[in-house]
């Protein structure tokens, strides 16, 4: 499946898609989003720390997180490119 495949299907599942790019050795403290979130990463590397664990994701891995996650982010030497998707909830549901 290419990209556009995965931006298409993503899409039809009810994400927003768009696609991000990090700079070299950034970090963030750690926090949560409100909604559900697809990551596949194009380029570079980053690295996902969530419940005292941490995973390096590197170009063709993917990754979903579900909202309301704590988690940090560092992003590699060469930062990353990556796509995402989003998908915010009704409230109350």
């Amino acid at each position: 499946m290419d990209i556009t495949e995965i931006e298409s299907k993503w899409a039809s599942e009810g994400y927003a898609v768009e696609r991000i790019r990090k700079p070299p050795h950034l970090s963030t403290q750690p926090h949560s989003h409100p909604f559900d979130a697809r990551v596949f990463i194009l380029a570079g590397e980053f690295t996902l720390t969530s419940q005292g664990q941490s995973r390096v994701f590197y170009p063709g891995e993917h990754f979903d997180m579900p909202a309301g996650c704590l988690h940090s982010e560092h992003y590699g030497p060469e930062g990353a490119l990556f796509l995402i998707g989003r998908k915010h909830h009704a409230a109350g549901v």
